[in-house]
């Protein structure tokens, strides 16, 4: 475990990527890695911590033996809750204490490195346009979505998202939710509006039209097609799509 010992962001922008890195890491290990960090909180175990890095990877460790750290810790015995509690809310709680640990660990970065009160605050902002990763683990990020097609309808709607619309509507609407007649404008705006938020349930980062996305036909989630190794000519033979943490949901005492 580094910690990030290593690496010292210095400017709002650095502060950030770091921000993103270590997010997207503790958001892989509550979503598509959910089966194996779970496996990793043995409650057996002494405290744990769940760790993220810039490099957008995860670990579970044991916390920092020197004090004060090098960098705040995360929560401490994260697995002594596990088998207390249902699952989902257990990751839920996991998630709240994982965005405590990121922002502390983003202002210390701007304490340490002199950030004025317009640079806390625009690292502020920019941090604050993404969704905590309590909301990208329970799904409230997003609208879901009411009306749901097989995914077999939902693969060839987005690799239409490639196909021209026209000057005006190029790059204003959304183009791969749904399939649309080209030339009606009040849909497209309607579709940008319930899609425009639509989050992955992996990285949990905006829809974005010219990828291939696909929805977990059991909690609904939609995924870009990259984080769970789907591809559109894959998800033509899938009849009922189950996201990794749906595959891996079994019984647990």
């Amino acid at each position: 475990m580094d910690g990030g010992a290593s690496y010292n962001p210095r400017t709002v922008e650095e502060v950030f990527r770091d921000f993103k890195g270590r997010r997207a890491g503790m958001i892989k290990a509550l979503t598509t890695d959910v089966e194996e960090f779970y496996q990793q909180c043995d409650p057996e175990k002494e405290n744990l911590c769940l760790y993220g890095f810039p490099s957008e990877q995860w670990e579970v460790n044991l916390p920092a033996e020197e004090v004060p750290p090098e960098l705040p810790e995360p929560a401490l015995g994260i697995n002594f809750a596990r088998d207390g509690m249902q699952e989902k809310d257990w990751l839920s709680l996991v998630a709240v204490h994982s965005d405590a640990w990121l922002l502390s660990v983003s202002f210390y970065f701007g304490s340490r490195f002199g950030f004025d009160k317009a640079d806390r605050k625009r690292l502020f902002s920019m941090i604050n346009d993404l969704p905590t990763i309590f909301e990208v683990v329970t799904g409230t990020a997003k609208k879901q979505v009411k009306e749901k097609s097989s995914v077999s309808n939902h693969s060839s709607n987005r690799t239409k998202s490639n196909s021209k619309r026209g000057s005006e509507s190029q790059g204003k609407y959304s183009k791969a939710m749904q399939a649309k007649d080209e030339d009606d404008e009040g849909l497209d705006e309607e579709d940008e509006e319930d899609h425009g938020e639509t989050l992955c349930g992996a990285c949990g980062e905006n829809y974005a039209s010219d990828e291939f996305w696909i929805c977990c036909d059991i909690c609904e989630k939609w995924f870009h097609g990259k984080c769970v190794k789907i591809t559109p000519a894959r998800a033509e033979h899938i009849k009922q799509y189950k996201c990794p943490s749906c595959s891996n949901k079994r019984a647990r005492p």
